[in-house]
């Protein structure tokens, strides 16, 4: 169920009957030159779609802007601040709270997003008690992923715009992805980019880690359909 597009008349009795609202939180930044600066976006609004599906759930409209100071000097990036995204994300959950949800769940289409997530469903934790809070990325994505790739990641965390996150666009966005200009990027990802402040241009002219030449329809939907499955799980447990 798509929120935004219920009325006031009749929301009200939805509401009492589903309490899950499921929030697409995204960013608009740079992805290579064959997926779009929006990816992130189009990403967590496919698979919050999914999950809405499968437990009766709303879905909120996305929250399109997020922090990547990493990324933030490509061209067509958006920056903003973990304090702007954890102010919007409260405000939205307790506004969710006294409409009577009882269950929210983020869904996260971009990895630098997560601090503020976990910050703002800690102070949700205080202020909405008896709401269950939830930050989602690709639960279980890790190990699933690592059976079906076919390069080396370039990072223990990071993935972007590479065989992985372009398999995702395949699987549940082809129409936004351009493999006649997918490349193979796999850059040398110092230490320290782990533990001091690291703009991503200090090892990638391109944004893409990885080879994104070898992502597939299938990789991505193995890997969502566990991340998805997973996901149900946490909210209907």
């Amino acid at each position: 169920m798509q929120f935004q597009f219920e009325n006031s008349f009749d929301v009200k009795e939805k509401i009492n009957k589903s309490k899950i609202a499921i929030l697409p939180i995204g960013a608009v930044e740079a992805h290579g030159a064959h997926l779009p600066l929006g990816t992130d976006n189009i990403l967590a609004e496919r698979l919050s779609e999914k999950l809405a599906e499968r437990v009766n759930g709303f879905v909120l409209p996305t929250l399109p802007y997020g922090q990547v100071w990493s990324l933030r000097n490509f061209p067509g990036s958006i920056n903003i601040s973990n304090n702007s995204l954890i102010r919007f994300i409260v405000d939205i959950g307790e506004s969710l709270y006294k409409q009577g949800f009882t269950t929210f769940a983020m869904v996260n289409g971009h990895l630098g997003n997560a601090t503020a997530m976990k910050e703002a469903a800690r102070e949700l934790f205080e202020t909405c008690p008896g709401m269950k809070v939830l930050y989602l990325f690709y639960p279980g994505m890790n190990k699933a992923a690592a059976e079906v790739r076919e390069t080396k990641s370039s990072h223990g965390t990071y993935f972007h715009a590479c065989e992985i996150e372009t398999s995702y666009m395949l699987y549940l966005a082809p129409e936004y992805v351009d493999m006649d200009r997918a490349i193979t990027d796999i850059p040398d990802i110092p230490m320290s980019a782990d533990v001091t402040p690291t703009p991503w241009e200090d090892f990638t002219s391109t944004a893409v880690l990885g080879d994104a030449k070898l992502a597939t329809e299938e990789k991505g939907k193995y890997i969502i359909d566990i991340a998805l499955e997973n996901m149900v799980k946490l909210i209907t447990e």
